[in-house]
Order: C-alpha cells, then sequence, then structure tokens
C-alpha cells in the first residue's frame, strides 16, 4: 500500500513525530522559569494549499473543528495566506494548552486526509524582556528550533543557541542548524 501511496503523492506523518507536539506545553513552564518567556496566547499551523475537492473538505473539516473547539475553549481562530501564497491557521487563546491541543487537532485533520506532506510547521510565540521568540516545529524533521527575530530582518543567533541549550533536555530541539530556517512575516 504504501507503494502505491508514493505513486498517488499520499503520504503520512509518523504518529510519533506529530506527538512531539505536546512536549512545548510542558517546556513551557521551563521557558517561563528560567528564561523569562511566557507563552503570548498565539500558536499558528502554515501549509502548502493545493486545488482539490478532497482538499477543500479537509480545510472545511478543520474550520469546523476549530468552531466546535473555540465554543468548548475560547480559542479564536482565523485562516488565511500569507505573501509567499501558504496558508495559516492563526490561534488565539490566553490557555496555552488549548492552543496545544488545537494545533494537533488541526494537524491530526490533516493527516487523515491524506495532506501529511503540505503540513510545513506549527509555531508557537513566547514573549520576555528580549523580546519575542518563535519555537517551530517542523513536520518533516519532527524537532523544535527556535527563532529569535531582531529588526531589519537579522535574528539573535546567540539567544536562539541559548534556548537550544537550556531546552535541549526537554524538547526535541533540531540538531542541525542549517535547518532551523527564519520565517518572516509571521501572521502571529
Amino acid at each position: 500500500m504504501k507503494f502505491l501511496d508514493a505513486i498517488l503523492g499520499k503520504s503520512e506523518l509518523p504518529t510519533a513525530k506529530l506527538d512531539r507536539l505536546f512536549a512545548i506545553s510542558t517546556a513551557s513552564i521551563t521557558l517561563e522559569a528560567n528564561l523569562g518567556l511566557s507563552p503570548e496566547g498565539a500558536a499558528g499551523i502554515c501549509f502548502k494549499p493545493i486545488e482539490s475537492s478532497r482538499y477543500d473538505s479537509a480545510r472545511a473539516e478543520i474550520e469546523d473543528l476549530l468552531r466546535y473547539s473555540a465554543q468548548e475553549t475560547g480559542t479564536k481562530f482565523r485562516v488565511e495566506k500569507d505573501e509567499y501564497r501558504y496558508l495559516w491557521v492563526v490561534l488565539e487563546d490566553p490557555d496555552f494548552d488549548d492552543l496545544v491541543t488545537n494545533v494537533h487537532l488541526v494537524s491530526q485533520t490533516m493527516i487523515e486526509h491524506g495532506f501529511g506532506e503540505q503540513l510545513l510547521c506549527a509555531i508557537y510565540r513566547f514573549g520576555g524582556k528580549d523580546g519575542t521568540v518563535y519555537w517551530i516545529y517542523s513536520f518533516k524533521g519532527g524537532a523544535y528550533y527556535p527563532f529569535a527575530p531582531l529588526e531589519g530582518q537579522k535574528r539573535d543567533n546567540s539567544f536562539e543557541f541559548r534556548l537550544r541549550s537550556v531546552m535541549e533536555p526537554e524538547l526535541p530541539v533540531e540538531k542541525n542548524v542549517e535547518k532551523w530556517y527564519p520565517l518572516w512575516g509571521i501572521p502571529l
């Protein structure tokens, strides 16, 4: 069956890697206690849109699930395209665990519909005295990495390395720093 899926362009991310999304929930306690970084109530998922009725059906199901979830958790959401035409599901909720759960919900729904390869990343925004930091989860790599943007499309590499050293015991952190892609213009 995997051979046929490969020919048809269907693929699935390993479940174990998807479960790694929950690691950020407990790691947020360490981020706050050791680094003074608190969740800022925003998260997002970025994926490559495609034109197909199956994809439209998956997107409609995701929006229905998020509307239902919003009734239970109060999580606000919006779907938007960025300047590169990637699609974002942007979530807002003061309860960080609700954000993590909704990111997992969207990701799982995409995978169940056969669009796991379309998932690019999940992003969580944190803030503190040193500014805003994003923890980015790469679906392909199954690991997180920090992104600390500065003005003028620069990044604070030394702070990112410090974040890595503190968080590696708690988060699956991407070992190859060349895969720590900057994401400018994040709509969170």
